[in-house]
């Protein structure tokens, strides 16, 4: 087992920067992905970025330049999400997730709102 626990989210305007942070403990494998996806009112749930254990990163097109993932696996698998020039339309709940490489195993925190106004 896995726990995730997210932390950061918050009110923002348009333009301004929010920190996340996602620390996991428990059974955590060597080789393994961490990232963030966000689910909008009335809209599927979509990766905002990933990062595996060996430093490989994959951002979506909506926040290539804007967002910045990166994690510190000294501090048991802490994974960030830098958002500058936030948009209202990364309005979202935000979801840590992490994945155990070539297994099925995966695991979601409970999610962070994120709330960027116009």
């Amino acid at each position: 087992q896995v726990q995730l626990v997210e932390s950061g989210g918050g009110l923002v305007q348009a333009g301004g920067s929010l920190r996340l942070s996602c620390a996991a403990s428990g059974s955590i494998f060597r080789g393994n992905v961490m990232g963030w996806y966000r689910q909008a009112p009335g809209k599927q749930r979509e990766l905002v970025a990933a990062i595996t254990s060996g430093g490989n990163t994959n951002y979506a097109d909506s926040v290539k330049g804007r967002f910045t993932i990166s994690r510190d696996n000294a501090k048991k698998s802490t994974v960030y999400l830098q958002m500058n020039s936030l948009k209202p339309e990364d309005t979202a709940v935000y979801y840590c997730h992490y994945k155990v490489l070539l297994l099925a195993d995966e695991y979601w925190g409970q999610g962070t709102q994120v709330t960027v106004s116009s």
